[in-house]
């Protein structure tokens, strides 16, 4: 009887080897798991750190995009008469036209044109223009920051969507990891209840063959086993 021996030895040599495989296996998938999980937070934590350092160009673009469009009316009259009066009285729609006002009555008075109706009329179209000028050089102006803000709001949103696929890849392998695992460790419980089973079979067929040949000799077996 022996043989019964080894076969049962054999049997559960082979469900402690396939539990520690088991818990092997279960520990790799944990750590896959875990490697993706810090691969997410990292991911997100890139992400932060961009759309914070883009924050002050989609503000400033924010805020351009306004200006445009309160010189332009889309904001309405008072946000238009606002903008434009914020212009006229600047310092330096003050000092261009001064120095320009100067500049033409120096020229009249070195021309002997001082009081002419010449010089009255540039005088009167000379602020206006000033003031047209330096609305369309500001709409200009506004709009390198507006397409700088929309340029780095682009940009937060390319970030975004490598975030998402990078994050669902990972989530998918964490997702893996952990069934992996888990997989593994169901099979070593089917196994070992297989392995079981091998073992009532085996010791049943011993006792079943003993007891064909005689009571005693089987007894005798079992006692040295």
């Amino acid at each position: 009887m022996s043989f019964v021996g080894d076969a049962i030895g054999d049997v559960f040599g082979g469900i402690t080897g396939a539990k520690q495989a088991g818990k092997a296996a279960e520990r790799a998938g944990a750590t896959q798991a875990a490697a993706a999980q810090q691969g997410i937070e990292e991911q997100r934590r890139q992400f932060d750190k961009f759309v914070e350092l883009m924050a002050p160009y989609v503000t400033a673009g924010q805020g351009a995009l306004g200006g445009q469009q309160a010189l332009i009316g889309l904001g309405g009259a008072e946000a238009q008469q606002q903008a434009i009066a914020g212009l006229e009285g600047s310092p330096q729609f003050q000092a261009l036209t001064q120095q320009g006002e100067q500049a033409i009555l120096q020229n009249a008075a070195a021309t002997g044109g001082l009081r002419g109706g010449n010089v009255q009329a540039a005088l009167a179209q000379f602020r206006p223009q000033v003031l047209s000028d330096l609305i369309n050089q500001q709409y200009t102006r506004l709009g390198g920051l507006s397409t700088m803000g929309q340029d780095a709001a682009t940009g937060q949103a390319a970030a975004g969507q490598t975030l998402g696929a990078n994050v669902s890849g990972l989530l998918g392998q964490q997702g893996a990891a952990t069934a992996g695992g888990q997989l593994a460790r169901g099979n070593v419980a089917r196994q070992s209840f297989g392995d079981l089973m091998q073992i009532a079979a085996t010791v049943a067929s011993a006792m079943g063959g003993g007891g064909g040949g005689g009571g005693a000799p089987m007894g005798g077996n079992f006692g040295g086993f």
